[in-house]
Order: C-alpha cells, then sequence, then structure tokens
C-alpha cells in the first residue's frame, strides 16, 4: 500500500507553494498576494477526498486571510516563528501523526517539517536544499500550480481522480473552481 493512501492532512507553507514568493507592499501598511486559482480548486478537491488542508506560514497577510476563507480552509496558522513546532501543534489539534502528512514547503525553514512527514513536496523552483528533501519534485512552480500538481498526484495515488473526473464530465461536481 502507497505512503499516499494513509495522507489525511496537507500542511503547506503559502509564500513560495501558493504563491510565487513576491511580496507587493502598496503603501506602509499594505501588501498584495497572487495566487492561482488552479491552487484554490486543488483545495476544494483534497477537502473533498476528506484531507483536511493546513496552511502554516511565517508571515501574517489579510489577503491569506480571505483566501483561506473563500477556499473553506479553518486551519490557518500566520506568524509561525519555528514551523515544525506549530505543525507539530496543528497535527495533535486534529488527532493526526506525521505519517497521515504530506508538507509542501519551498525554503528552509520548511526542512524540518519536511523530513518528518509521510510525504513532502516541493515547487521547481524551491530550495536546492528543499528539493534534495522533498519526496515529490515538483514541475511547477511556486505560485504556477504547485499545490494544485500535488494535491492531484495525490489523488491518484489515493485512487481518488478517477471518479473526480466522472463527476466533472457528467456535469455535476461538487467542487468548483475558486
Amino acid at each position: 500500500m502507497s505512503r499516499a493512501s494513509h495522507i489525511r492532512l496537507i500542511v503547506s507553507d503559502v509564500d513560495g507553494v501558493w504563491t510565487d514568493g513576491k511580496i507587493i507592499y502598496l503603501g506602509d501598511d499594505r501588501e498584495a498576494k497572487e495566487f492561482n486559482v488552479r491552487d484554490g480548486l486543488g483545495a476544494k478537491l483534497a477537502q473533498k477526498a476528506g484531507i483536511v488542508v493546513a496552511l502554516v506560514t511565517s508571515r501574517r497577510s489579510p489577503a491569506l486571510e480571505r483566501r483561506a476563507r473563500e477556499l473553506g480552509i479553518t486551519e490557518l496558522h500566520q506568524g509561525a516563528a519555528n514551523k515544525l513546532e506549530q505543525t507539530e501543534r496543528v497535527a495533535l489539534k486534529l488527532g493526526f501523526t506525521f505519517d497521515q502528512m504530506l508538507y509542501a514547503g519551498d525554503d528552509l525553514p520548511d526542512l524540518a517539517p519536511m523530513l518528518r512527514a509521510a510525504i513532502s513536496a516541493a515547487p521547481s523552483d524551491a530550495a536546492p536544499e528543499v528539493l534534495d528533501a522533498a519526496t515529490w519534485k515538483l514541475e511547477s512552480r511556486g505560485g504556477m500550480g504547485a499545490f494544485r500538481e500535488l494535491v492531484e498526484r495525490l489523488l491518484r495515488e489515493r485512487g481518488d481522480w478517477e471518479a473526480i473526473i466522472k463527476e466533472f464530465t457528467t456535469g455535476k461536481p461538487d467542487a468548483q473552481s475558486i
């Protein structure tokens, strides 16, 4: 049985995975983030398959709060100084272990949780050390569908993908692109 079949929780960094890692300042007190709609559908598809999506980031952003709210992601943890400790707290809170987790990251602060998760994934433009540590080296760059790619791979390896495609071909999917 593949490790993918045991995954119940995806924990993902945001900047560099869901975004291209750029920070755009709009004056002194606001910033903009650009999200890929395909990643949003990926999150909805994971949720539909019974997988919890959690976001852990060291930054704080109202734009991210809005995006998480739109996608029904209730496990949003911003200002995480230590991603391993925050990821452990999320897993404990939800009743999961690292053996049931896929962790997606792109830079050095993500290494510790990546090395403990059953599966880890990194966008193609991640730091070299992170790519070396990743179980799955994604073809997509951060912000360019990397999260969607990892969800799609996970669902394919679990055997869930064909049923999802069938729903879309019949015109009756539950998860709409947002």
